[in-house]
């Protein structure tokens, strides 16, 4: 009877520890009424024990911990058992949140089995529980520690999954350390075979990595998983699990939606609540505060966000002690800096005190302290303190962008210093100082485009996954590849790969608007428009001028809204009758957008030679070229006008070489290569099938020029997974991470790879912006469907003057006016 007991306990062991949580309180219920109908004490005790795990996990946290504490005052109990039974203990003491007694319980689980025979793998198993905790205390040096030395004892006892689980555990250390490479990178080495194991098991796996793409700034990839995760959660029946993956799911919608993350913090909370996890559904009531206190955030459309009626200030102290309390500090830090800054933002001012913030305190929370004493300085009237606060707030964010070069690794700074950059914005408009105007600006481009990255050399492992990842595409092309399982972890794997090689060989130097001045030419002049949320204006600046000019945001957003519609209907209807009634529309609506945009300005620059234009998030898409009052003038799109700075001081060669390459399935393609290489000696030039990845990126990395004629690929939920489809498949964001020497110039005859997703209101990634970052002074591009023949003869035209040496801007111009073709390619970068 006590062997079938044994063997239907360890039964229900295992499947606990799949997280099988409803087939194991079955196995657990017929083990418990063998052993005690056996008379065996010890053994009832034991699986008493795993019962409260599984009961905890399903649901009662609290009838856990009853219940092992009336298996520990059974009479026939050994020292062993008991032993066992602390650390089931510090397990449900964890499952409550409450961080200290479930170390001193586990710790004394762990003394408890030093030294019993056969207890090793029990005494591993409560390390590893152990490490949990510490590395929520913030310990994490001893969380390391109790990790691998469990890893060697499964190891030892050919304990392979849970290994793996022990491995993946020190990756999820190395993200609270900040080392978001090693994370990625660890987890991705144990992915398989911890999804191998079971749902539960695979959305844990997917819900930590989830957490490290959130902090690598790849915000709605993360979202999109912990959405997914949570639902498999629901299916499984592991409230706990799913209460998790909807807290940090609200944790990351709090910056840019922080309606819905208020409403996905409150699930949360209740599911802890449910549970009997007093702790964790503190910390997810504190997020749901935080969210519904938000007010004034910019988000991509220029909207200002709320998150419904504002919590009782009574709430909210009961909140901040709670955490306090329990010794979440740092949470009860940010929800009291979020009551006082949406006091300030209502009313100008706040009973309340706003807590003092050391060095010590997370990243997040420090941002909003600058953000918090900026709006109070805004709100008593002094500007210029406002803006200094912020400005040190936009620094620290900028000191810690500058540990990674990849261009994935600097997406979080935007969306974190989206508040301050908002109210420095705000104050440089009301200022009317076209120098304040102008540094604010270049604060908000500038912050995601400093970093130059140090080309690493080829990585074959990395070229191999991606090459992977396109057969995967080729084989179901109708499908999101980074949506399956295999694409997914060779995604990891690249990443990790790509991140720990991306290193920062410098950084440009923000300019201020005297130094800009110096950079323009005679007949040059530079259209600066800011959008601060509410207001937008433009600063025009020469060799000799500056002026500020207020633009009718509302006029223009009308006009937007639209617009691109009209351009797609535009470019795919050429000869049918309503062509003509399609182009008049759109004709008509670029006209007004450049009266409202473009005329304003150029009336104090008549004749100006060259225009340099630097662009906010709202604006972003806008095809600039087609608009009447900039038709024939050389322009170039710049991502900050440091950026723009620092290109131009480095003078332009004369292009030697170019190479050219047309995809598959674009009538024109061939032809456009022919007659474009035409104007080149010694051309490189790929058809058909010649036109494979590693053909294009050798010859890229053997040229001065690179025309691409191929279908586009915009990818707006993971901007760097865009990419040109080529012969063999798709040469994506990433692959250009594998050129080590760029060229100078890069033509994109694509449709749609120009197109950037605008990430929480001033940040761009696409392909134009992947190459620019990789190295290229200038990328010529549209940032919408373009016709085929336009396209042909348009860009074709362009290399007449590429070849002869002239800047690929005037190249554009030149090419527009011979042709004639309005069509909406730009200079993106140094086109000058």
């Amino acid at each position: 009877m006590t062997a079938d007991a044994e063997d239907l306990a360890a039964r229900g062991v295992a499947l606990a520890n799949a997280g099988r949580y409803t087939m194991a309180q079955k196995v657990l219920k017929d083990a418990w009424e063998t052993a005690a109908a056996a008379g065996d004490d010890d053994l009832t005790a034991r699986i008493e024990g795993t019962t409260a795990y599984v009961i905890a996990r399903t649901g009662g946290v609290e009838a856990g911990l009853d219940l092992c504490r009336r298996a520990r005052e059974r009479a026939g109990v050994g020292e062993t058992t008991r032993a066992i039974l602390a650390g089931q203990m510090g397990a449900l003491e964890l499952e409550r949140g409450a961080l200290a007694s479930a170390v001193d319980w586990l710790t004394q689980g762990i003394e408890g089995l030093a030294g019993a025979d056969g207890q090793a793998v029990r005494s591993a198993n409560v390390r590893m529980n152990r490490s949990i905790a510490l590395m929520q205390q913030g310990a994490l040096d001893a969380a390391v520690a109790d990790l691998q030395w469990a890893e060697a004892v499964f190891r030892s006892e050919g304990r392979h999954v849970e290994a793996s689980l022990t491995v993946h555990n020190r990756g999820y250390v190395a993200m609270l350390a900040g080392d978001l490479v090693e994370a990625l990178r660890v987890m991705g080495s144990v992915r398989e075979p911890i999804d191998d194991t079971s749902d539960v098991w695979a959305g844990i796996n997917e819900l930590d990595h989830a957490e490290v793409l959130r902090e690598a700034g790849l915000v709605t990839e993360a979202e999109r998983s912990l959405e997914a995760v949570a639902r498999t959660f629901g299916r499984a029946r592991a409230p706990g699990e799913r209460a998790r993956a909807e807290y940090q799911l609200a944790r990351s919608l709090l910056n840019h939606d922080p309606a819905r993350a208020a409403e996905v913090a409150a699930a949360s909370a209740r599911r802890y609540r449910r549970l009997g996890s007093d702790a964790w559904a503190a910390r997810a009531e504190g997020l749901h505060l935080r969210a519904r206190l938000a007010r004034g955030r910019i988000d991509r459309s220029g909207a200002r966000p709320t998150a419904g009626r504002r919590p009782p200030r009574t709430l909210v102290d009961e909140v901040v002690r709670r955490l306090r309390r329990i010794g979440f500090d740092h949470d009860a830090t940010a929800l009291r800096l979020a009551q006082v800054l949406g006091d300030v933002r209502r009313d100008g001012s706040s009973p309340s005190r706003a807590p003092r913030v050391g060095p010590e305190a997370p990243l997040e929370v420090q941002v909003l302290a600058h953000e918090v004493a900026a709006e109070r300085a805004r709100a008593a009237g002094r500007e210029h303190q406002a803006r200094r606060r912020a400005a040190a707030g936009i620094d620290l964010l900028e000191r810690s962008l500058q540990r990674g070069a990849s261009l994935e690794q600097q997406g979080p700074i935007g969306m974190q210093g989206l508040g301050l950059i908002g109210i420095g914005l705000t104050s440089a408009v009301t200022s009317r100082d076209p120098a304040v105007v102008f540094e604010w600006s270049e604060r908000s481009r500038h912050l995601n485009a400093q970093v130059v990255p140090l080309r690493p050399p080829r990585d074959p492992e990395v070229a191999a996954h991606l090459a992977e990842i396109r057969r995967l595409r080729l084989a179901d092309p109708g499908s999101d590849a980074a949506a399956d399982a295999r694409a997914a972890s060779l995604l990891d794997r690249a990443r990790a790969q790509l991140w720990a090689g991306a290193a920062s060989d410098d950084t440009h130097a923000r300019v201020g608007l005297d130094h800009a001045r110096e950079r323009l030419a005679d007949g040059d002049a530079l259209f600066c428009y800011v959008f601060d949320g509410k207001r937008l204006v433009a600063l025009v600046v020469t060799a000799t001028s500056v002026r500020l000019v207020d633009l009718d945001w509302a006029r223009v957003s009308a006009l937007l809204d639209g617009l691109r519609a009209d351009l797609d209907v535009s470019a795919s209807v050429r000869n049918a009758p309503m062509a003509r009634i399609v182009q008049e529309s759109l004709s008509e609506r670029l006209a007004d957008l450049s009266r409202a945009l473009v005329e304003p300005l150029a009336a104090s620059v008549p004749g100006v030679g060259r225009i340099v234009v630097t662009v906010p998030g709202v604006l972003a898409g806008l095809p600039w070229a087609m608009l009447p009052a900039l038709r024939g003038v050389p322009l170039t799109i710049a991502s900050s006008v440091s950026r723009w700075v620092a290109d131009t001081s480095v003078p332009r060669a004369h292009p030697l070489r170019a190479a050219f390459a047309a995809g598959p399935y674009v009538a024109r393609a061939g032809e456009e290569v022919t007659r474009g290489a035409a104007a080149w000696k010694r051309p490189i030039t790929l058809r058909g099938d010649t036109a494979t990845v590693a053909a294009v990126t050798d010859a890229a990395s053997r040229s001065d020029v690179l025309h691409v004629a191929a279908h586009g690929r915009h990818a707006a939920d993971n901007p760097l997974f865009s990419g040109i489809e080529l012969a063999d498949g798709t040469l994506f964001g990433y692959d250009v991470d594998l050129i080590p020497d760029v060229p100078t110039t890069v033509i994109l005859s694509a449709c749609e790879v120009g197109r950037s997703s605008v990430r929480w209101g001033e940040e761009a990634v696409g392909m134009t912006r992947v190459w620019l970052h990789a190295g290229a002074r200038c990328v010529m591009a549209a940032p919408v469907v373009v016709a085929d023949d336009a396209a042909c003869e348009l860009l074709s035209a362009v290399h007449a003057g590429l070849a002869a040496g002239d800047a690929p801007a005037n190249a554009l111009a030149r090419a527009q006016e011979s042709t004639g073709i309005v069509a909406p390619f730009h200079a993106h970068g140094d086109g000058f």
